[in-house]
């Protein structure tokens, strides 16, 4: 058996160098056939002239390459803001238009008056000016500077996302742009055998990783064994946990950020995007495809560890089927079908651009299909949620059903004694993820009031810039990089602990209005303290168990992972009636002690 993982253990490390080793063995040859197919009509002449130094010449470097793709756009984007800005005197004609009997009112046809020519870049300024500034229009100033205060700031908006987003290239268009072009200036081994790539990377990873895994059932009793894991380099944020975890925030920033420069691995998965939905992938399906492989690959591991406990086994197969099917194929094969892209299992604010414009734009112009996908997701949110979190907890999401929690459960697995069960962490993780609600919530009334009025700004404030921020800082960063980077530093369970906005939604009907319940045996408890060690929620059970208290708190995930590795059965998962969920004394060697509300 010790042949059999060592060789698989050389067989996954072969295949993850190769995989990496790839990223860089590329060159790049931008030809002026490319150019015209990636860059918009208009913008292809300055385009050409600024990237002249890189096209029809191979590049070796994709940096290299891509430096001087960025500094085209930038160039661009200058001479576009030179021609279509509010210039510092069209401003003060503007304001000194706006003048009447020693006041000062800004109105449409005041604008119009002063931006009254017939060219392109006038027309544009003039509706810029009213698509931005209308709400502005009818109120009194008493001063010049009052009003320009507020004008100003409308000028400063049109120039940083109305003239780079029409004109010019704004950061989104780049981003695709710079990735789309840098794919198909690619020249690699990889673009020319991506099947063959596979098998040396993936495949390889999973037969290694499963030769290393499968001896495990043949490796004494199942559960969790405490045998050195605290002295583990890997297992207890030593140097080889702190690798892994440099690594996994290195992937994520490079895939939400930088995904131009991971081409090739892009680029291998082509062929099972073209079988799936019959045209190439991106980022997403790469991430998708690695996200799936991880959580069937380590779900084996999960089962074969947990096989003493068939709630283990069942909850495992669960997200197993779920990720597999609900979050990666069904969406693909829809877009085969020429269907909106949908993850059934995704629910607001999880979801977070459920109600992006676009989003529901797409969705209502596909017909019924987008409709009813609409109306589903709709409902999840205002019925599904509170009825199933009613009967059976938050579980029935975080456990058994979303991405996240089955990433953490299985690829995470071996980092859930990590999680802090300090009061402090506690106390950050309850001001945390209920911020992240309350912001989701504020953003999503902002995307709605532009996507009914068609305004872009809500008193005041752009929406597209509160949308932007938290898909940066919240849907990425704190999701992704920090949310599975942080596996081996800080637990499988830092985002759903800390930061997701659904399981914030679902603890607060868990708290407060379900069944669900895990009863403890206090007189059975020996105070091993395997509940809290293992507790990937930072919850400290035995506090609970010792005292034979019912454990409702909104932040548990109903995993059973504590009743799994406890050794005396005091732990049991529960849906029973509301009634004594935190108030019923309970008798423990013959005291009775009040139930503390938690």
């Amino acid at each position: 058996m010790k042949l059999i993982k060592t060789t698989g253990l050389i067989l996954f490390i072969t295949g993850f160098i190769t995989f990496n080793y790839t990223f860089f063995l590329s060159n790049y040859e931008l030809t002026r056939n490319i150019v015209s197919e990636q860059i918009p009509d208009g913008l292809q002449e300055s385009f050409t002239q600024e990237a002249s130094s890189i096209i029809d010449n191979t590049i070796s470097s994709s940096f290299k390459f891509i430096a001087e793709l960025d500094k085209a756009f930038e160039t661009i984007n200058a001479q576009v803001l030179d021609a279509y800005a509010v210039s510092d005197n069209e401003l003060d004609e503007l304001l000194n238009a706006a003048q009447k009997d020693g006041q000062y009112v800004l109105t449409e046809d005041v604008v119009k008056s002063v931006f009254n020519g017939n060219d392109e870049a006038t027309a544009f300024k003039q509706k810029a000016i009213i698509d931005y500034g209308s709400w502005l229009f009818g109120t009194t100033y008493s001063t010049k500077d009052e009003l320009n205060n507020n004008l100003s700031g409308v000028v400063d908006n049109i120039r940083k996302y109305g003239i780079i987003n029409q004109k010019g290239f704004d950061r989104y268009k780049i981003k695709d742009i710079k990735t789309s072009i840098t794919k198909a200036a690619t020249k690699s081994p990889v673009k020319d055998n991506p099947w063959l790539f596979i098998l040396l990377t993936y495949g390889l990873c999973i037969v290694g990783a499963s030769m290393y895994i499968l001896p495990k059932l043949n490796e004494g009793k199942p559960g969790i064994k405490n045998n050195g894991i605290f002295k583990s380099a890997m297992h207890n944020k030593g140097w080889l946990g702190i690798l892994t975890g440099t690594y996994l925030i290195l992937f994520y920033i490079f895939l939400y950020y930088y995904p131009e420069y991971m081409l090739n691995w892009i680029i291998m998965v082509d062929p099972i995007s073209i079988l799936l939905k019959g045209s190439n992938g991106g980022r997403f399906f790469l991430y998708g495809f690695i996200y799936t492989l991880s959580i069937l690959v380590m779900g084996v591991r999960m089962i074969i560890k947990y096989r003493h406990s068939k709630y283990q086994i069942v909850r495992t197969f669960s997200v197993m089927f779920f990720q597999t099917a609900f979050a990666f194929l069904i969406p693909e094969i829809l877009l085969r079908l020429n269907q909106p892209y949908y993850d059934f299992k995704n629910i607001w604010p999880l979801d977070y651009d459920f109600f992006f414009d676009n989003e529901l734009s797409t969705l209502v112009s596909n017909g019924s299909i987008g409709i009813f996908m609409l109306g589903w997701g709709i409902t999840l949110i205002v019925i599904g949620v509170p009825v199933f979190v009613y009967f059976f907890g938050k579980r029935w999401y975080c456990s058994w059903v979303c991405g996240c929690g089955g990433l953490a459960e299985t690829l995470g697995d071996p980092y859930r004694q990590l999680s802090d069960k300090s009061l402090k962490a506690w106390k950050i993780e309850r001001y945390s993820i209920h911020g992240v609600l309350v912001f989701a919530v504020l953003m999503t009334i902002g995307v709605l009031y532009t996507y009914f009025s068609g305004l872009g700004s809500l008193l005041g404030v752009n929406t597209y810039i509160i949308r932007e921020t938290y898909g940066a800082w919240i849907g990425a960063g704190f999701a992704g990089v920090v949310g599975t980077g942080f596996y081996p530093l800080m637990g499988n369970r830092v985002w759903c602990r800390f930061g997701c906005p659904l399981a914030a939604y679902l603890g607060i009907v868990q708290r407060f209005k379900s069944r669900f319940r895990i009863t403890t045996n206090g007189g059975q408890c020996i105070s091993c303290g395997n509940c809290s060690t293992y507790c990937e929620m930072g919850i400290d059970v035995r506090w609970y168990a010792q005292r034979g208290q019912n454990i409702v708190r909104s932040s548990c995930v109903g995993c059973g992972v504590c009743s799994a590795v406890c050794p005396r059965g005091v732990l049991n998962l529960e849906n029973a009636s509301e009634g004594n969920r935190t108030t019923t004394p309970i008798v423990i060697t013959g005291r009775e002690v009040k139930a503390v509300n938690s």
